[in-house]
């Protein structure tokens, strides 16, 4: 009697254990991309062009920031996904497990573009601006030529104005 008391036991603090740990694995690590929700109201860049607006996803969270858009194979070119870093810093992103090709818009605290980087799919080759940025877009590659978005333009979402009215 008391051998399968400790049986039964071990074996629910064991299945539980497992349950917990499942919980606890990153939304991508069965491979399948992390979709958020789309953000209502959409991303403003101010170019030389006319502001170009485009629908996001928004990544708040360590594990967010961290799935990005790995496994992503597709999306829109008016799509992309925001990075809201925790604070100004000189950013650093890869493209592990991203089979597809990027533009890294770098953003400053104050909403202006300090750099625009393209990151090569499955790459693990850091992609830095070597300088302080708040924020970082990911939109599809070729999609900031294509719109004449460039270094200094301005950026305008309610994200980023909660930052740089903040500070």
């Amino acid at each position: 009697m008391f051998r399968s008391s400790v049986s039964r036991i071990a074996f629910v603090t064991f299945g539980a254990l497992l349950i917990f740990l499942s919980l606890r694995l990153p939304l991508w690590a069965d491979g399948k991309p992390m979709i958020l929700p789309t953000n209502p109201v959409p991303l403003v860049i101010h170019t030389a062009k006319g502001p170009q607006s485009f629908s996001i996803e928004i990544a708040e969270t360590e594990q967010e920031e961290e799935a990005g858009l790995m496994y992503r194979k597709t999306m829109d070119r008016r799509h992309g996904m925001l990075f809201v870093l925790e604070a100004a810093g000189v950013a650093a992103f890869w493209m592990e497990n991203t089979p597809m090709p990027l533009d890294l818009i770098f953003i400053g605290e104050k909403g202006k573009i300090r750099a625009i980087r393209r990151g090569v799919p499955y790459s693990r080759d850091t992609i830095s601006p070597q300088v302080p940025v708040r924020f970082v877009l990911e939109l599809k590659a070729g999609t900031a030529a294509r719109y004449g978005i460039e270094v200094g333009d301005r950026v305008s979402h309610p994200a980023i104005a909660k930052i740089t009215h903040a500070g």
